[in-house]
């Protein structure tokens, strides 16, 4: 199984990106992290939020791979703790597949992105900034992998 962190925004602070591959090369082969980074639709160039969403959403189903899961990050969604997180994980790699978390951009994600996702996710209530939300998703990936596997990274 392999998960894609695809996100709009790119041109991350160096710290953004050593957070990132910090937790991401933590994680064991079977289920590795890649990062997928999508180019945010110009802001100011007179389009609708509506248009820039449309335009943002039209890239991001461009670069998903075929066949995956996809989750949906928004603060509006479901809050899973880490152990109901490990469990889905569980599941999925028991179904097999790999598994897309999707994170938009300034104005959040295409609606017909969220309604078209096989789940909706959320990290946190609050709005949290693009770079953290990755490295975030990241973190509490390998944990929840740490979880199914013993190791002791988690200790609930």
């Amino acid at each position: 199984m392999k998960f894609f962190i695809c996100t709009v925004g790119h041109k991350m602070r160096p710290w953004v990106e050593a957070a990132f591959q910090e937790y991401a090369q933590r994680m064991p082969h079977e289920a590795a992290i890649e990062l997928i980074e999508i180019k945010p639709e110009k802001r100011g160039s007179g389009k609708s939020a509506e248009q820039l969403l449309a335009a943002e959403g039209a890239r991001i189903r461009a670069a998903i791979p075929p066949r995956c899961r996809i989750v949906a990050m928004d603060e509006r969604g479901s809050q899973w703790t880490t152990a109901i997180l490990a469990d889905s994980i569980t599941k999925w790699m028991k179904n097999g597949g790999d598994t897309a978390f999707l994170i938009g951009g300034a104005d959040g994600l295409d609606p017909r992105i969220k309604n078209s996702a096989d789940e909706i996710f959320a990290l946190s209530a609050l709005t949290l900034p693009h770079g953290f939300v990755r490295i975030l998703l990241a973190e509490q990936l390998y944990r929840a992998v740490s979880l199914i596997k013993g190791h002791p990274y988690h200790r609930a």
